[in-house]
């Protein structure tokens, strides 16, 4: 059986003083289609080392980085960009949006490095993921005019405009209040049961409960991959 997401033996080993640094060390883990994953652990745990890699934002020292039957582990940064812009989403803590364009015009980002679709295609699209997330009455508004959590659910439109089968989502309620981490994760749910795999890093425990699986990193190393019932 295939897997969207497979990790083989992977080091990613830092140069920090006499002592080198495993940020990973020999981790192997795969992910399916669909699946909704929490990698949880420590400050200094591997965890977000293990995302950047994931996520095509950095590359390991040694073994193998399967994304959807593709050797990526070993491509340079120009291929690694176009990957990232064909297969994957990102959601971030800070939203990363640009502060003097309105939301419909942040959707729209991805499509214009892409240029897959028309413009009266790509706003079309953009419009109908704002509706997705629950924010169709705020298309022309701008981030200072949104809440953190309508921030965020720009941030997770955008990540979905190119229709990438995968999703990373970096600590994704760390700037939002209990109320709003809800909505967000709820939306991670549905989003999830839609067919989308979603890979969150977060040290937040009633937020990893949103996950069907738990992959817990110490010291450089998967030490636990829990599979659990999700929370409503």
């Amino acid at each position: 059986m295939s897997h969207l997401i497979e990790l083989r033996d992977l080091y990613k080993i830092y140069a920090q003083g006499e002592e080198p640094v495993h940020a990973l060390d020999g981790v192997s883990v795969s992910v399916d289609d669909g699946e909704f994953v929490a990698i949880m652990g420590a400050s200094g745990s591997g965890k977000s080392t293990m995302l950047n890699i994931l996520g095509c934002l950095d590359t390991p020292t040694s073994g193998s980085y399967l994304l959807d039957g593709i050797e990526v582990a070993r491509r340079s940064r120009r291929e690694l960009a176009q990957i990232r812009n064909r297969k994957l989403g990102f959601v971030f803590q800070n939203f990363n949006l640009l502060p003097r364009i309105s939301a419909v015009e942040q959707v729209e980002l991805p499509d214009l490095y892409m240029g897959r679709l028309s413009r009266s295609a790509r706003r079309r699209r953009a419009l109908e993921l704002l509706d997705r997330v629950g924010l169709g009455g705020r298309a022309t508004h701008k981030p200072s005019e949104l809440s953190g959590g309508q921030q965020q659910r720009v941030a997770i439109a955008r990540a979905l405009m190119n229709e990438p089968p995968v999703l990373f989502a970096d600590e994704p309620t760390g700037n939002l209040d209990t109320k709003a981490s809800v909505e967000i994760m709820k939306l991670f749910t549905e989003l999830s049961a839609e067919g989308i795999t979603i890979v969150m890093v977060t040290h937040e425990d009633d937020i990893a409960a949103y996950a069907k699986r738990h992959l817990v990193m110490k010291d450089g190393k998967l030490v636990r991959d829990d599979r659990r019932e999700a929370a409503q």
